[in-house]
């Protein structure tokens, strides 16, 4: 991804008031919401080849950074998730830190136990995936 391409940012009108907070402040606005932490993710679109960029609450793994892609329980991923699985190569900022990461799924153990730490951050996650019949993907992303 080209650092000088302008990324779209979420058309949900909250979330692209935070986001633009976010880069103006340098995450010093936006980066603590709710008693959780925000990092800022730009994905490749699958369709159309376009930088989207979107906030979503993390947790840190070791070096690692950790995303759940909930869609509040929605019965479909969220695009940016779809994106990932396209192409899993992505920017990461996390205050003024912006950073080349990698993508994946967790899955078995590691699903579960990363589960576990994203919903005592954010214990509406499990109330999520009762509302759907998707399993909730969590994302485990890695810098390159």
């Amino acid at each position: 991804m080209s650092s000088t391409s302008q990324p779209k940012d979420s058309p949900v009108g909250w979330v692209g008031d935070h986001i633009r907070q976010y880069v103006e402040s340098g995450g010093t606005d936006g980066y603590e919401w709710r008693g959780t932490t925000i990092l800022l993710l730009t994905t490749t679109g699958r369709k159309t080849g376009t930088q989207h960029r979107t906030a979503l609450i993390y947790r840190a793994d070791g070096d690692s950074f950790v995303i759940v892609a909930s869609k509040g329980g929605a019965p479909k991923h969220p695009a940016w998730y779809l994106n990932l699985t396209a192409n899993p190569d992505v920017t990461v900022q996390v205050k003024d830190e912006e950073f080349a990461g990698r993508a994946r799924l967790a899955e078995g153990d590691e699903r579960e136990r990363l589960w576990k730490l994203m919903v005592e951050v954010w214990p509406s996650y499990d109330e999520y995936q009762a509302k759907t019949e998707r399993e909730i993907p969590v994302v485990v992303i890695d810098k390159v």
